[in-house]
């Protein structure tokens, strides 16, 4: 009992990134990740979470959310080549006192993109990189209102967009939408909402192809929240029809080994995040600071 009360007040998730050099195509055939993972070296926040990597310009960035206690509520980053050092604050976001995360970056028409979780806005928009200041979004419009919808993911799959989404407090659900262009609007699917495995419904990072066929991670909260990741194979996708299956799980690892919920990919490095339980004295002021600002 002693040992429970310790852990609920002195302790915390410490979240971090890390990596490995090995593609996609690997995973798939492997089934899992390879066993040389680095980790980064740990920032001073509590949460550095939800990583999407892309290589623009030629230099490599992470785009990722980073919560600190003493600030309450989930910023978007940037950083370069996996160092905290060069880490620089997301501008550009039209909803600036909300809750942020989940920075899902796509490429569409030889640019780049990225769809924030701002669920608190009850919208989900699109916004447009600037190759030149990588730090800078610009809005391009709002593809979705009226929920609070999480971890939203696209691709473009089939001559067409695909949406994925979830929606807080739904669990087992999953929606769809799709749109021949970004420009259109996006048509919710006709099966909406989608009855899938818990495991199976909050989307956990970046969809994916390898040899035509499409890959969905979801996150797997069985465990606890974040637990690890489950990759299904998407057999079946229509505007009438959606069938997937689950094939493997990716489970954490030592040091991080309380959890894993967010991977993503380019060229020949696969990027995830990675938890572990952190125990401060500070900390019941700090969960109380948070607590107290998150609700402004």
């Amino acid at each position: 009992m002693i040992s429970y009360f310790f852990k609920k007040i002195f302790t915390a998730d410490k979240w971090n990134i890390g990596f490995v050099n090995q593609t996609k195509e690997s995973l798939m055939e492997n089934k899992r990740l390879n066993r040389e993972i680095k980790w980064m070296k740990e920032d001073t926040v509590e949460y550095a979470a939800d990583p999407f990597v892309k290589e623009v310009g030629g230099k490599l960035y992470v785009f990722y959310e980073e919560l600190n206690f003493w600030n309450g509520k989930g910023e978007l980053k940037v950083l370069e080549n996996f160092d905290f050092q060069t880490k620089s604050k997301i501008i550009g976001l039209e909803h600036q006192n909300v809750h942020a995360s989940y920075p899902y970056v796509f490429k569409g028409n030889n640019v780049f993109y990225c769809i924030p979780e701002t669920s608190a806005s009850l919208e989900v928009e699109l916004y447009q990189l600037d190759p030149l200041n990588i730090k800078e979004f610009k809005k391009v419009r709002t593809l979705l209102r009226g929920e609070q919808y999480v971890d939203t993911s696209m691709i473009f799959y089939k001559e067409k967009y695909w949406l994925f989404t979830s929606i807080s407090q739904r669990s087992k659900e999953l929606y769809i939408y799709h749109a021949k262009s970004l420009e259109d609007e996006f048509i919710p699917h006709i099966l909406n909402p989608i009855v899938v495995d818990d495991n199976a419904s909050r989307n956990a990072g970046e969809l994916f192809v390898v040899n035509d066929q499409l890959y969905r991670p979801s996150q797997n909260p069985s465990d606890r929240y974040g637990g690890s990741i489950i990759i299904s194979k998407v057999e079946a996708i229509s505007e009438s029809e959606y069938k997937q299956e689950i094939e493997f799980e990716i489970f954490p690892e030592s040091p991080y080994d309380r959890g894993l919920h967010n991977i993503s990919f380019t060229g020949d490095i696969i990027v995830f995040d990675g938890k572990r339980r952190l125990s401060s004295p500070i900390m019941p002021i700090k969960k109380l600071v948070k607590k107290l600002r998150s609700r402004r």
